[in-house]
């Protein structure tokens, strides 16, 4: 009797445990479900599609090349899986558990029409699973990533298969063209293709160029020109690599810095178990009144890059060419919105969802509420960073002229504050405010919180 392995963000042979457990039961049938209707307003953006289509297609020919297939269908999760599970007769279903509430509704939907079986792999440690003496979940990063660190290492990753035992017959499958995953009236994203390569070979390809750099991370990270980030987010999001194969290939190799970051990935699963609304509502109640702008044209000018600060159209204009943002850039992006602004965070998490390819429920979410203050752990929402003197601080100049075109031939010196430096082109937008008023503004409205 066939068992179904349900596919979602784990996207790749190796260390897949629900893989490994459905060929220890018999012939496999792969199934990826693309369910709308079930995350409603939190379908995939389109840049994941972009990523999604790609992934899929690649995961398909390695499964292909085990002997196996991707099975394909469009709909509610719970409803497609049952007919699969009546063509072939399957007696089970195995999928890795997922921590988003639209996944965890989907599990109970399907639990209640088939044998499901959940197991964990997409993160360091389940989620739930860290807690405090008395057992309550942690809030706060740094006690929770002390005690997740006490439990490290992660188990050693499950090998890939060597075949994958197929059913005697396969059910139906979509064509993955047909779901129209891709963007083309307008291609918006014929840059993607020279910066991504999805897939679990893309995945590990990318580890292996990480390897030799993570040493430098620590310092690399806050630095746009040279970049330093590892850029396995998208890939870590899509379950491609699995975080225990990132853990023990990287570990031993000064690498302290980066694996903390990894463990931020757990921290926000565990953040989103307690709060699921924790992308549209403010951990902090009293946040609930602040007193925001609404203003369609600045949030615009933020979107396009054109407010004026090199620093952060530069970033906004890399998300929308490449999908991606640096490290540094994407708080000072996100401050300039919520402070410089005064623009409600969630427009910001909103914007990324739909254009980042590593847009994650739990990261975007605790992220934006963490640079906004309103967070169960949060930045003060007095810290307001200063794009400026973060551009210079951080030696943005390079970085600056490959994605604000405008100020390529600006010198160092004058590149971070045209404006200040007399000598903003004709072509590039004046401050859309100034840095000073800006933060008194924020002030202001913050004490009307207190």
């Amino acid at each position: 009797m066939p068992s179904i392995v349900w596919l979602r963000r784990d996207l790749r042979l190796a260390d897949q445990p629900a893989l490994a457990a459905a060929i220890a039961d018999g012939p496999v049938v792969p199934v990826y479900v693309l369910d709308d209707d079930t995350p409603r307003h939190r379908a995939m953006g389109a840049a994941s599609r972009w990523w999604l289509h790609h992934s899929l297609a690649s995961l398909d020919k390695d499964l292909r090349a085990k002997g196996s297939r991707l099975i394909l269908r469009r709909g509610k999760c719970d409803e497609e899986l049952t007919k699969v599970a009546n063509e072939v007769g399957a007696g089970a279903v195995h999928a890795i558990r997922h921590y988003e509430p639209w996944w965890r509704n989907a599990e109970r939907a399907v639990a209640k029409q088939l044998d499901l079986a959940c197991h964990d792999g997409n993160y360091l440690a389940p989620p739930g699973s860290v807690t405090t003496g008395s057992g309550q979940p942690y809030k706060i990063y740094t006690p929770f990533w002390r005690a997740l660190n006490e439990l490290m290492p992660p188990p050693h990753p499950l090998n890939r298969p060597r075949e994958i035992p197929a059913p005697s017959t396969w059910p139906k499958s979509d064509k993955l063209a047909d779901w129209d995953l891709l963007p083309t009236r307008p291609d918006w994203a014929t840059g993607f293709g020279k910066e991504w390569t999805p897939g679990e070979a893309g995945a590990h390809g990318r580890l292996d160029d990480f390897v030799d750099e993570v040493a430098d991370y620590a310092e690399g990270r806050n630095l746009p020109s040279v970049e330093g980030s590892s850029r396995l987010s998208p890939h870590l999001h899509f379950g491609e690599v699995s975080p225990a194969q990132v853990w023990h290939r990287l570990a031993g190799r000064k690498a302290e810095v980066f694996l903390k970051e990894l463990a931020w990935r757990d921290y926000a699963q565990n953040v989103i178990l307690q709060l699921p609304d924790y992308a549209s509502k403010n951990g902090r109640e009293r946040f609930d009144t602040l007193p925001w702008r609404s203003s369609k044209a600045d949030l615009r000018a933020w979107q396009q890059g054109r407010t004026g600060y090199p620093i952060v159209d530069a970033g906004m204009r890399q998300l929308w060419a490449s999908g991606w943002m640096h490290n540094r850039v994407r708080m000072i992006a996100a401050s300039f919105l919520i402070k410089h602004l005064l623009i409600d965070w969630r427009e910001g998490e909103k914007w990324f969802w739909d254009t980042l390819v590593d847009a994650d429920y739990g990261n975007n979410s605790v992220n934006w509420q963490w640079v906004a203050g309103t967070g169960i752990d949060a930045n003060m929402w007095g810290r307001i960073m200063a794009p400026l003197v973060q551009s210079e601080k951080f030696d943005a100049a390079d970085y600056i002229r490959e994605w604000v075109p405008e100020l390529r031939d600006l010198p160092d010196e004058a590149i971070h504050d045209p404006d200040e430096a007399g000598c903003r082109p004709d072509g590039y937008p004046a401050k859309i405010i100034g840095h000073r008023e800006a933060r008194e503004r924020a002030l202001a409205a913050g004490r009307k919180v207190r």
